[in-house]
């Protein structure tokens, strides 16, 4: 056994044996709590969220808006508003041999783990660029605060990319923003993003606002991301169908903190959460009959004041007297699969009467 030494990054990387990171995740939360400061008081957006992100995994995060998916997202890169701290918990990145605590990251070590380690593609693509300069710049701007001086072969790298997502490189690269659709804008986004050949990759809200046609090219596309290059990658979303389509595992959010944990098919087959169960439920499915669909009764909490025990419990079917005293931890109700509900059986006894084969979401 061997042990290696760092310099530069010693604060913030614990170096380990030879080996042992193969089989060790590259990017594990545990126990996060992030919190916004307003004048009402503290915003619990996230709250005690621990999950491992392994090596070529791709996650989904789902849940209604507020849940805490983006604050989470931009907790992992450490881009939060000023307003918002990660008040507790931990966040740790492995990759060759080397393990961060990305909390402790500062300076040139944050920079290079932002874009170089882990790279986020945001929801709002016209957003994420400066509307007066054009694509190329984006692009060497980036390539430039990351150390890069050789133009040519940035540009050079710049187009491959662009072309790998579909797009006509030589007329998109030196347009401006607003020149593009929103679909190329999406894609330009998510080329600008590989172009430090990040390892993991959070994609929030990839498909909003973008038509049916569009959003099947930029599914395409993230397929070809996890088939071909392998990519780790989380993410962000509200729209069931690209979880069910292109995610290998499923967490369900609620009121800042995950409360079911699986492989996709378990998810959307055989949920044990009782939210999760209604946000399936609520979609409509593509082929089929006339089936009813339900809606989730009431509203999301109030991050501020939260209920007390269970935070679904005042919108939730199955909820007894300890789900108004008691909130439940995250325990196994199958292989691989987590969930955080004291009346779980009971979900499953219902899907016995009514299964989802039928109501699965689909693209």
């Amino acid at each position: 056994m061997t042990l290696s030494t760092a310099s530069s990054m010693a604060n913030s990387v614990t170096w380990v044996q030879e080996g042992e990171t193969e089989s060790r995740p590259p990017l594990s939360l545990r126990d996060v709590h992030i919190v916004y400061s307003s004048r009402r008081g503290p915003v619990q957006a996230v709250r005690g969220v621990s999950f491992d992100l392994h090596g070529g995994e791709s996650l989904a995060l789902i849940g209604e808006s507020g849940s805490g998916k983006t604050t989470l997202g931009l907790g992992i890169v450490r881009l939060l508003v000023k307003t918002a701290r990660i008040t507790q918990g931990a966040i740790r990145y492995r990759r060759d041999g080397r393990e961060m605590d990305v909390l402790a990251l500062e300076g040139p070590e944050l920079r290079r783990f932002r874009w170089k380690e882990c790279a986020m593609v945001f929801q709002s693509a016209l957003n994420a660029f400066n509307p007066v300069i054009r694509i190329w710049d984006q692009f060497w701007d980036t390539a430039r605060a990351h150390g890069w001086s050789d133009r040519r072969a940035v540009r050079q790298k710049a187009l491959e990319l662009l072309r790998f997502v579909q797009l006509d490189a030589d007329r998109v690269i030196d347009a401006y923003p607003h020149e593009l659709s929103g679909g190329m804008r999406q894609r330009v986004l998510i080329a600008l993003s590989l172009l430090l050949d990040p390892q993991i990759l959070i994609l929030d809200e990839p498909t909003t606002a973008l038509d049916i046609l569009t959003q099947r090219t930029i599914m395409d596309l993230l397929r070809r991301l996890k088939e071909e290059l392998h990519f780790t990658m989380i993410f962000i979303s509200h729209d069931l169908a690209i979880a069910a389509e292109l995610a290998d595992r499923v967490a369900t959010m609620y009121a800042g903190t995950v409360v079911e944990l699986g492989p996709s098919e378990a998810i959307f087959y055989q949920p044990r959460h009782p939210y999760t169960l209604g946000l399936i439920r609520a979609v409509p499915t593509v082929t089929g009959g006339y089936e009813e669909l339900y809606s989730i009764p009431g509203s999301p909490p109030d991050l501020i004041d939260l209920p007390s025990g269970c935070k679904f419990h005042p919108r939730c079917p199955f909820a007894t007297e300890r789900c108004r005293k008691e909130e439940p931890p995250l325990e196994k109700v199958g292989e691989h699969h987590l969930a955080a509900c004291w009346h779980w059986t009971e979900v499953a006894a219902e899907l016995g009467r009514t299964p989802l084969h039928r109501r699965t979401p689909n693209a």
